[in-house]
């Protein structure tokens, strides 16, 4: 038999979806630049304007920063440096950077650097694509999710109580440099706040109440000129009556057969949902009749997984055997897989699964136009797309070819 040569493109994974730790490359999540223990970010630039948005209508916080900065040095630039305590770190995911005046540009390089392992303070460095010159202005557009980070309070709820979460962050955005103007935007995934912090008077530069009420969204400043590593102690409690679910690991396997032009996918999911307890017992009878209005709930009902147009043979399996509760539509236009695990997923309740599907293997494999060589296109993830969005700890993909491919 003829050896076949198959090279595998995976697409480059910006977690949206959201896995924590690792930057916007393929580099490994323990892969980090150590710099001397007495480093520090050198203050070639400051902050001249900088707007920070915390949206918290997911299950996880996700923070915006839009700043303008400015080369005070007397040489270009091309190395800023964003600073974050260790332990918050570690739960960083989608970390990207893009140039604020033309998005549609492929985002700029970002690695994790540290200067002492013990140091509480680490850093995400960001290389600009062209060093800045001085006296010269960028407009930098910061984007990350920080998981695992909301705390339900109470930790226990009786089955049908609204849950109330906990932020706590700083009013000041984190920066390694002076910062002249800054303010943060906190949106709520609605208007019922039980707890803020008031900050006193005469924190902000304009005298009013800090922060300031429209409708969901509350705003923190503005503030002054601001030396680099300031911070302001915030913390609010809100209701998100959702399921905070955590896929602690994903297994996805994408199994190329070139003599029956068929590409299986099978993803194994250990889930784990970091909602609120129960504070007792879980009731049926409650669960059947609070179901037929709806209600909010912290429980994990249903997963839904929009497919590849051309998906087929689904099937749905948990550590006891196949799970019959699924519906798959699939047409031209979509192919969109609905799962109904076998009991609702309430906080602290874990369920681990697996599904899988077939396709058609020409729709993703294409001959290069010489020698024998293939190129396989495939996307790096699919899995549950959910409203209030899905966090992952740890994903592994593997592309198992045909026998006899290299």
């Amino acid at each position: 038999m003829r050896s076949l040569t198959i090279t595998a493109i995976l697409f480059s994974f910006l977690p949206s979806i959201l896995c924590s730790s690792g930057s916007n490359t393929s580099q490994p999540l323990n892969s980090r630049l150590i710099l001397p223990s007495n480093f520090k970010p050198p203050q070639v630039f400051r902050n001249v304007n900088l707007v920070r948005t915390i949206n918290l209508e997911k299950a996880y916080p996700r923070d915006m920063i839009n700043v303008i900065i400015e080369n005070i040095d007397k040489k270009p630039q091309d190395e800023y440096f964003l600073p974050f305590e260790s332990g918050l770190l570690e739960k960083v995911g989608a970390f990207e950077v893009r140039d604020k005046k033309t998005p549609e540009r492929e985002g700029f390089l970002v690695d994790i650097v540290e200067y002492d392992l013990q140091s509480p303070t680490q850093f995400y460095r960001i290389r600009l694509p062209e060093p800045l010159k001085p006296s010269a202005h960028q407009t930098l557009s910061i984007s990350y999710s920080i998981l695992s980070s909301l705390r339900p309070v109470p930790a226990a709820i009786n089955q049908v109580d609204k849950q109330y979460l906990v932020h706590l962050f700083s009013a000041y955005s984190p920066s390694a440099y002076v910062t002249l103007k800054q303010k943060t935007k906190v949106k709520f995934p609605g208007t019922e706040i039980k707890e803020y912090t008031v900050l006193p008077k005469g924190t902000n530069t304009d005298g009013s109440e800090d922060p300031q009420k429209q409708g969901s969204t509350f705003t923190y400043g503005p503030y002054g000129e601001l030396p680099a590593g300031a911070q302001e102690p915030v913390k609010v409690r809100y209701e998100f009556t959702k399921p905070l679910l955590h896929v602690s690991a994903l297994e996805r396997d994408l199994e190329v057969s070139h003599w029956g032009g068929n590409l299986a996918t099978e993803e194994r999911y250990w889930t784990i949902n970091k909602a609120a307890n129960l504070s007792s017992h879980f009731s049926r009878v409650t669960w059947q009749t609070t179901s037929y209005y709806n209600p909010a709930t912290v429980a994990v009902s249903s997963l839904k997984m929009p497919l590849l147009v051309g998906s087929l043979n689904p099937y749905f399996t948990d550590e006891i055997g196949n799970v019959s509760t699924s519906r798959f539509r699939s047409g031209v236009r979509e192919a969109h897989l609905e799962l109904t695990p076998r009991y609702p997923i309430f906080g602290g309740w874990k369920y681990n699964f697996r599904v899988g599907w077939d396709a058609d293997l020409k729709n993703f494999l294409r001959k290069l136009k010489a020698g024998d060589g293939y190129v396989l296109k495939v996307p790096f993830m699919e899995g549950p797309k959910q409203s209030e969005g899905v966090e992952y700890g740890k994903v592994e993909v593997r592309v198992i070819l045909p026998e006899g491919a290299r």
